[in-house]
């Protein structure tokens, strides 16, 4: 893997930080559109993506896109030459600053390795902020490398450059050094030492804020075993404390350690993930730390120091954050005062919390950054999100609920043409997963859509994560069943409230929802008038079969689980029953669901002479990570559905 180092790039971004700061940021008011925004715009990159301050708050680190190309940057704040690394093809996975010269950071990209042939990688590299010099970090050449070698483990809070990564040295999984070692790097030179040796079925490891690696979760049986390995302290040696089968959703698996307790995010008596203390060395779950009334909690952020919850954050209608942090409570609270008429997100902040990285926007703005300087109180802005179409309001989003047939309650995303209520023509756009949800936040693709005029609904189908255990499990087995029947629910529902035209219906989605959209048009044709899927599972059974390390054992339990007779709900089994024309999209460097799936099913479509576009992007992958993909799918789509159904 290489990198490209500018010495000169983004210097409108260096200056932004160095200029003149305002009082407040500000997300005006909606205005009536008055033209549609070109195509072009929405399928920008985001300029800045997941900027962090250092320790000291002098400089910013972050991912940037800069004519479709993506670049990491160390900008000065206050002025000074920026440094940019190109990616040269690699992906940014992530990234976090070791102290205030170096960032460590973990790459991926595809490598030919001989006798695997092309087979995606992941490394570890340390990047200087005052050059950008990239230094590699690896076992001593004599190991080797495997597949993943960039799992951060821990990070010094000293000051010092050093950081813990757990990493595969063998590809030969027979060989003990395929399963991860922990070492400990120097991120300014590379040097390295061993801390913690494999061990056999172990894959991952938890390290306290000491960097004491203190526990080992592993594998059995292709994952349908679990154990784990837990020591008191570095000295000690490891215990087995736990082996249960994988599938038990009984068992608990510490998330972290926070000084001498663990805290995990576990299923509740209520049914809904809460984060609890939990006594590793006895397997029992303490107090409640934190829970939500109808929600499961997605994540916790720790503090700077590493040893306490700054933040626990959980969705409904929109992400919300519970500050726990009296002094992170304390600067939100600072920050939003400053802010009108739009929402805010804490990205980061300096160690002394005197400076802080904020996103302000909106679900129908995407919004800016801002530096905000505590001293001062004021905050300077850093640059747009999307910088064709900068701090302007769209399409109003809201969030609706339903009853399904069988009287399931459904959560739902609903995005309106601005200005317009009623008789509108409809997207049906179910998200991917299926373990996954839609909430209220800025979103390209519907944007998108209302703004060539449609209303979109995303329905959070049975089986979608954030609602708690019971309504996941309702899921179960539902794939193409009644998670299907959710979404032509949704066109009923929408109907009856006079918001849309049910006779002018498309239904769209990638990854799971494009497999929805096949779905539909295969098994509900008379619903819709069109279908677009890009990057969606046509055949259930070939993705069980696609590749087995990954769906086999476990997960491939879980897949069968999910859909117990895949052949009768894989569309491409029943080409000769679709009934409404549907464009089909993939990239061929997909990794996620492989891009036959959808080349399969146009060719099986084309024999039976059905109305079929298909598309296939040759640099594609799963996510849209690149600019000229975006672009091609949504100029596709926009002509499909203008032939298919015209919002005018």
């Amino acid at each position: 893997m290489s990198f490209r180092v500018f010495s000169a790039c983004a210097l409108a971004i260096a200056s932004a930080v160095a200029l003149p700061i305002a009082t407040v940021a500000t997300i005006p008011a909606a205005t009536a559109q008055t033209a549609p925004h070109p195509t072009e715009d929405f399928a920008l990159l985001p300029l800045m993506e997941d900027p962090e301050l250092s320790p000291d708050g002098s400089k910013i680190a972050v991912k940037l896109a800069i004519q479709g190309e993506q670049y990491f940057a160390v900008i000065p704040i206050g002025g000074g030459q920026p440094s940019i690394a190109g990616l040269e093809g690699n992906e940014l996975n992530w990234f976090t600053w070791v102290n205030n010269d170096w960032v460590v950071a973990g790459v991926g990209g595809k490598m030919l390795i001989r006798r695997y042939g092309e087979v995606y990688v992941t490394r570890a590299v340390g990047i200087s902020a005052a050059d950008g010099e990239i230094v590699q970090l690896a076992p001593p050449r004599s190991h080797g490398l495997g597949v993943m070698a960039d799992d951060l483990v821990w990070v010094a809070s000293d000051g010092s450059p050093r950081v813990r990564i757990a990493m595969q040295a063998s590809l030969e999984w027979h060989q003990p050094s395929f399963w991860p070692q922990v070492y400990e790097f120097d991120v300014s030179t590379g040097d390295q030492h061993l801390i913690a040796s494999g061990r056999e079925g172990v894959v991952q490891w938890s390290a306290d804020h000491s960097g004491a690696v203190r526990m080992g979760l592993g594998y059995e049986a292709e994952g349908r075993h679990f154990r784990l390995l837990y020591r008191d302290d570095d000295h000690s040696g490891f215990k087995e404390v736990l082996r249960e089968r994988s599938n038990d959703r009984s068992v608990v698996i510490p998330d972290a350690f926070l000084g001498d307790t663990a805290i995990a995010m576990a299923n509740g008596p209520d049914g809904y993930t809460g984060v609890y203390e939990y006594d590793v060395a006895n397997l029992t779950t303490g107090e409640r730390i934190f829970g939500k009334d109808g929600y499961d909690v997605s994540a916790v952020r720790f503090t700077p120091e590493g040893n306490g919850i700054a933040a626990i954050y959980y969705t409904a209608e929109t992400t919300n954050i519970v500050w726990v942090d009296e002094r992170l409570k304390a600067l939100d609270a600072e920050v939003r005062a400053l802010v009108h008429g739009g929402d805010i997100s804490i990205q980061s902040f300096s160690e002394n919390m005197q400076r802080a990285i904020v996103r302000v926007g909106a679900s129908d703005s995407p919004g800016a950054w801002y530096l905000y300087d505590r001293p001062s109180g004021q905050m300077a802005k850093l640059g747009d999100v999307n910088a064709g179409i900068g701090l302007q309001r769209l399409h109003p989003v809201t969030t609706v609920t339903y009853e399904a047939r069988d009287g399931v309650e459904i959560s739902a995303v609903l995005t309106l043409p601005r200005g317009k209520s009623s008789d509108l023509p409809l997207i049906v756009l179910p998200h991917g997963g299926p373990a996954a949800r839609d909430y209220e936040r800025w979103d390209w693709w519907t944007q998108f859509l209302a703004d060539r005029g449609y209303a979109v609904i995303q329905p959070n189908y049975r089986g979608s994560t954030g609602f708690g255990q019971r309504f996941e499990d309702l899921g179960r087995g539902e794939w193409g069943l009644k998670m299907q029947d959710d979404l032509n629910d949704a066109v009923t529902y929408l109907a009856g409230e006079g918001t849309i035209d049910p006779s002018r219906v498309c239904i769209a989605g990638a990854s799971y929802g494009g497999y929805a959209a096949m779905r539909a048009a295969q098994r509900d044709p008379s619903l819709y008038r069109c279908a677009i899927s890009y990057a969606g599972v046509s055949d259930v059974d070939a993705m069980l079969k696609y590749d087995r390390s990954f769906l086999s054992g476990a997960r491939g339990d879980w897949l069968r689980e999910q859909v117990p007779d895949m052949k009768s709900v894989s569309p491409l089994n029943f080409p000769e029953q679709f009934g409404i024309p549907i464009l089909i999209m993939h990239g061929k460097e997909d990794k996620t669901v492989p891009y036959e799936q959808s080349r399969d099913m146009a060719r099986q479509l084309q024999r039976a002479n059905k109305p079929v576009v298909y598309i296939e992007q040759e640099e594609g992958d799963h996510h849209f990570s690149r600019q000229e993909d975006r672009l091609e799918f949504l100029q596709a789509m926009e002509s499909f559905l203008a032939k298919h159904n015209p919002a005018d």
